[in-house]
């Protein structure tokens, strides 16, 4: 009985890896999409939604204007409460 248990158990193992081959081949972009993620070296990548995107960089000049604006809309927050 403990045999046919094991032969079960594999077989149930073999058909679940053959349905995740046939997934994995059926979307052969994903693996493209790897690659050219890997071969990137000058911009940070992240992966979202299985999509790789570069991440944005933005200037010093742009991070200031935009610290700068929150701190006006902190300023009239604070001045609204008083």
């Amino acid at each position: 009985m403990a045999i046919e248990s094991i032969i079960a158990q594999l077989d149930a193992e073999i058909a679940r890896l053959n349905q995740v081959r046939n997934l994995l081949s059926a979307t052969g972009k994903v693996e493209a999409k790897i690659t050219a993620a890997k071969g990137k070296t000058t911009r940070k990548t992240r992966v979202t939604a299985g999509k790789t995107v570069a991440k944005r960089v933005l200037s010093p000049e742009a991070r200031k204007a935009i610290a700068d604006a929150q701190r006006k809309r902190w300023a009239a927050q604070k001045a609204k409460k008083s």
